[in-house]
């Protein structure tokens, strides 16, 4: 059971950062780099927050604010300074680090013994019979929360334009809308959960580290396209729930892995081989259908 929790929390904290990469990677089909700089930025904002007796819900919403924000520079770069998307993440990412080394003070910041979403006494109160189970009842309610407001996005006018950008993006321009600036609020969005992901990351560990953002976007990929492909054939699962469903199938790949002995040192190196052969694999399946 310690297993499957540990399997669960690591799937939904992660299933944060997969619902902003579903945005770039499947709606916008943007390269999105700067999640790996997003992350550990919403991590740091975190951190010194909490260290400053931040109410630490207020934290997420001012980590996913502030990912906007970066999601917003990333896409001006790109939108407004005709910047190549791939070259408009690198430059955003490579700043980021510098950024988040100068919020946090130094690379490493703990924040053990301050009180955090998960560790608090209405947190406590609330599930007395299932403490053990506390921080795996809280991030379901979050990544839920996360999903029904995105869903719902997609269901106004400013979400439909989102994906009919992706899609067609002449038909956005022959409604007389930019789809330029449609794509930097999709970028904004995106990197606004990936903030989001990265401040729950810190207060579920307990510490800022500014290496935790490194490989973000591959596991985050990898999360996106699994899900994406084992729901493909279900009408009746959403594309967000898909997604959910991948992060934590993911998680419980790496995990098996684990336990056949591998050196936990070698984890980005199983990352990346896992998500070549996704990537080949899905590839390949393409080929097939259009012979």
């Amino acid at each position: 059971m310690i297993i499957v929790r540990g399997i669960l929390e690591e799937g939904l904290l992660y299933a944060i950062v997969s619902l902003g990469l579903y945005i770039t990677y499947k709606i916008l089909d943007f390269p999105d780099l700067t999640v790996d700089g997003t992350f550990p930025f919403g991590s740091a904002i975190s951190a010194i927050m909490i260290l400053n007796n931040v109410n630490p819900v207020l934290v997420l919403f001012i980590s996913f604010f502030a990912g906007m924000i970066i999601g917003t520079i990333t896409g001006i770069i790109h939108i407004k300074f005709k910047i190549r998307d791939l070259l408009s993440g690198i430059i955003v990412m490579t700043a980021l680090y510098s950024i988040n080394l100068n919020i946090a003070g130094r690379a490493n910041l703990p924040i053990f013994n301050k009180e955090n979403i998960f560790r608090n006494h209405f947190s406590m109160w609330i599930f007395p019979t299932l403490r053990p189970y506390t921080s795996l009842i809280i991030l379901i309610f979050i990544v839920l929360i996360c999903k029904l407001i995105l869903d719902y996005y997609f269901t106004t006018k400013s979400g439909y334009l989102l994906r009919a950008v992706g899609d067609n993006g002449s038909l956005v321009t022959s409604l007389a809308k930019n789809k330029g600036n449609i794509k930097i609020i999709g970028l904004a969005i995106a990197n606004g959960f990936v903030a989001l992901a990265g401040a729950i990351y810190c207060q579920h560990k307990g510490f800022f580290e500014i290496s935790s953002g490194t490989g973000t976007v591959v596991i985050a990929l990898a999360n996106v396209i699994i899900g994406t492909k084992l729901c493909q054939n279900n009408k009746y699962i959403k594309p967000t729930t898909a997604v959910i469903i991948g992060s934590i199938v993911y998680r419980a790949i790496i995990s098996f892995v684990l336990l056949l002995g591998i050196p936990s040192n070698n984890l980005k190196l199983i990352t990346s081989l896992l998500l070549l052969i996704i990537l080949i694999v899905n590839k390949s399946k393409k080929g097939k259908v259009i012979s």
